[in-house]
């Protein structure tokens, strides 16, 4: 068979890579810990799962509309005005099958040969993937540990070109748990009146999710950008809802009929009762939310405490989300050197920087959406790993 070029451009998210090799490890009775993949060890909430088994007793079984039902749209509207103050009209709102559909759509949209995206680098890897995979070329917004990766404005708007057709940006940030300070957001803002047919794409998927008294910065807050923004959000990081694949976005008037018909070429339809589920959780208490973000905080300053106290490894005290990525360059190995000897020989599973972006190298993610037990018997394993290389 002849299979099109382009796939050989598609990439992949190497967290999963690394969940399927550590479960396999598990399952040949390997005692392993898994601080790769980027989910939350809660369970969703109660009233959200009820919400869903009424959903399906009542019996929401069928399609729904492309964009999603009118009652999560509305509540999804009502949560975005409550928390960042922003009016949005519910038939610009998209209910989206998780983060990633959004992300896939609005490289779409823009790319093709000769067209150019800017994307965060090391950031997650899917912005990278269909980029490439639309044959659009990719050009990298530098993310770097002295800035405590945040990304600079100025250097951003330094490349932007003619040929720019499309920037993403993530704050709170995958993978390095960084948060772009509301100064640099208003330099970028102000600096793309100069390029008005550049847009937006911001992942905002971790708004909930800042320490230290931090507030998030949305770009819903710049009125001349939002006929060129599109944001994605969603329920699995905030609700500990991953399984569920449910996330929502928001687009300009111009660009909602284009992401509709996208949808409806590609899933249909978010499933019903999942939906019903969303209401719940946007609606619905949200004290386990804020119990989840005091226990991601504690473990956060623990393992950053405990990777600053391995040999040869630093780690920046990350701002948002619940990640740690630690400078591992003193350890003299690779980032894929470390994840394979980790897993294999500590049965610790991480994620090189490098499946992140080629500026990922000499850095490895750690997910600290795990226990704390499990926090400092990973942290543990690896001060003897280290150890034993450095003798």
């Amino acid at each position: 068979m002849q299979l099109a070029d382009n796939l050989n451009n598609l990439g992949t998210e190497t967290a999963f890579e690394v969940l399927a090799r550590a479960a396999k490890l598990a399952a040949a009775g390997k005692d392993v810990i898994n601080l790769g993949i980027g989910q939350p060890d809660f369970k969703t909430p109660g009233h959200v799962v009820e919400a869903a088994i009424k959903a399906m007793r009542d019996g929401h079984h069928g399609y729904t509309p492309a964009k999603g039902i009118p009652e999560l749209r509305e509540a999804v509207a009502a949560d975005t005005l409550k928390r960042r103050g922003a009016v949005i009209d519910p038939e610009n709102i998209m209910i989206m099958p998780g983060g990633k559909p959004t992300m896939f759509f609005a490289v779409m949209m823009f790319a093709e040969p000769g067209a150019e995206i800017i994307y965060p680098n090391p950031g997650f890897p899917i912005y990278e993937s269909v980029i490439r995979y639309a044959g659009a070329t990719p050009v990298p917004m530098r993310l770097l540990e002295e800035k405590g990766f945040a990304f600079s404005a100025d250097e951003v708007l330094s490349q932007i070109t003619p040929k720019t057709r499309l920037i993403i940006m993530n704050t709170p940030a995958n993978p390095t748990g960084g948060v772009t300070p509301k100064e640099e957001l208003d330099k970028l803002a102000a600096g793309l009146a100069e390029w008005p047919n550049v847009v937006v794409m911001s992942d905002e998927i971790y708004d909930r999710m800042l320490y230290d008294g931090r507030q998030h910065a949305s770009m819903l807050a710049y009125e001349d950008l939002r006929d060129r923004l599109i944001v994605l959000n969603g329920w699995s990081k905030t609700y500990a809802m991953t399984g569920w694949r449910l996330g929502y976005s928001i687009w300009p008037e111009r660009l909602i009929g284009h992401v509709e018909k996208l949808a409806v070429n590609c899933h249909s339809c978010v499933n019903a009762p999942t939906q019903f589920a969303g209401i719940a959780a946007l609606n619905g208490p949200q004290d386990e939310v804020d119990g989840m973000l005091v226990a991601f905080d504690k473990r956060r300053r623990l393992i950053v405490d405990a990777l600053n106290a391995l040999p040869g490894v630093r780690c920046a005290e990350p701002g948002g989300a619940f990640y740690a990525f630690p400078n591992i360059t003193g350890t003299g190995m690779d980032a894929k050197a470390l994840q394979t000897q980790l897993l294999e020989q500590a049965g610790v599973a991480v994620v090189a920087g490098t499946s992140f972006g080629a500026l990922g190298e000499g850095f490895i993610r750690f997910s600290y959406a795990a226990s704390a037990e499990q926090i400092e018997d990973a942290m543990g394993r690896m001060q003897k790993l280290l150890e034993r290389a450095n003798d």
